[in-house]
């Protein structure tokens, strides 16, 4: 049976991904930082007798990973497919506004995390001549919004060390994914630093809107789980895979507009922000 690892599975897409897989027949290794934050995915797989391991994992730590992943190999055998999901939003404000410890979090957990955790198997697998790397993203990785500054440069960079990866590893037959969500119900909308009271920058309180309109009618982890498991246990070489409803006709939409009109649309009032969203998405926006 296939060993898949999947990081930061205690919630969310994680989880999700973790289920999908044990359902399909995998045997999955599901790592988090606290093990006591694994009562939900112990739960599910418990009730239906899945093949779930639960072990604690610390992507921002060169042992942790190194310790962890040794300890699975050594409980369940060699690692054929690495999830790498774990991952921190950002502080949610203006460049200026925001600190640089918090700039160096989030690259620390959404970059750095995951090339440990490549490090760790990527060896193996080119040894082996057979692996699957899925690195979760966003379209925060394809398209960068004020005031999400921290968190589209994390993605940004994941993205780029995902496709030089991929170059890397294609004669080895090993293959990489990325997987590149839009807006998903999930925990991270809660962890975000807190607004700065009285910025002079609006971005943070539109971009607030436009998550709340989007998650009135929420999208399911479930929904990007089930496409980490096609990809994991399917044989297509694609590298980009838009996840959601929404991934897709919002990176088209900012393939549309120039770079020159996006800045230009950031400076305009609230009003004129929230006249174009109706417009353009027939969305009513409160600020």
């Amino acid at each position: 049976m296939a060993l898949a690892l999947v990081t930061g599975s205690n919630s969310g897409i994680g989880l999700a991904t973790a289920i999908a897989l044990a359902r399909s027949g995998l045997t999955v290794a599901a790592t988090m930082r606290n093990l006591d934050r694994g009562a939900d995915i112990r739960k599910i797989a418990d009730s239906e007798n899945l093949p779930v391991h639960l072990f604690a994992v610390d992507v921002n730590d060169d042992a942790s990973v190194r310790d962890g992943s040794d300890r699975v190999v050594a409980e369940l055998g060699p690692i054929d497919a690495l999830v790498n999901n774990a991952g921190v939003p950002g502080g949610g404000c203006a460049i200026e506004e925001g600190s640089l410890e918090t700039f160096r979090a989030v690259m620390e957990t959404n970059f750095f995390g995951a090339l440990r955790c490549i490090k760790a198997v990527v060896a193996d697998m080119r040894e082996r001549r057979s692996g699957t790397i899925v690195n979760v993203t966003s379209v925060a990785g394809r398209m960068a919004s004020a005031p999400m500054s921290d968190y589209a440069a994390s993605k940004w960079a994941l993205e780029a060390l995902s496709e030089c990866l991929a170059q890397e590893m294609r004669a080895f037959n090993v293959r990489v994914a990325i997987v590149e969500p839009g807006v998903i119900a999930t925990p991270i909308f809660g962890k975000g630093g807190p607004r700065v009271e009285n910025s002079v920058y609006p971005h943070a309180r539109r971009i607030s809107a436009l998550f709340a309109a989007a998650l009135s009618n929420p999208t399911p982890p479930t929904v990007v789980g089930d496409l980490i498991r096609d990809i994991v246990v399917g044989e297509s070489w694609q590298l980009r895979y838009p996840a959601g409803p929404d991934a897709a006709p919002m990176m088209k939409h900012r393939a549309s507009l120039t770079d020159e009109e996006v800045i230009k649309r950031a400076a305009e009032s609230d009003e004129a922000f929230v006249a174009r969203v109706e417009q353009e998405m027939g969305i009513r926006l409160k600020l």
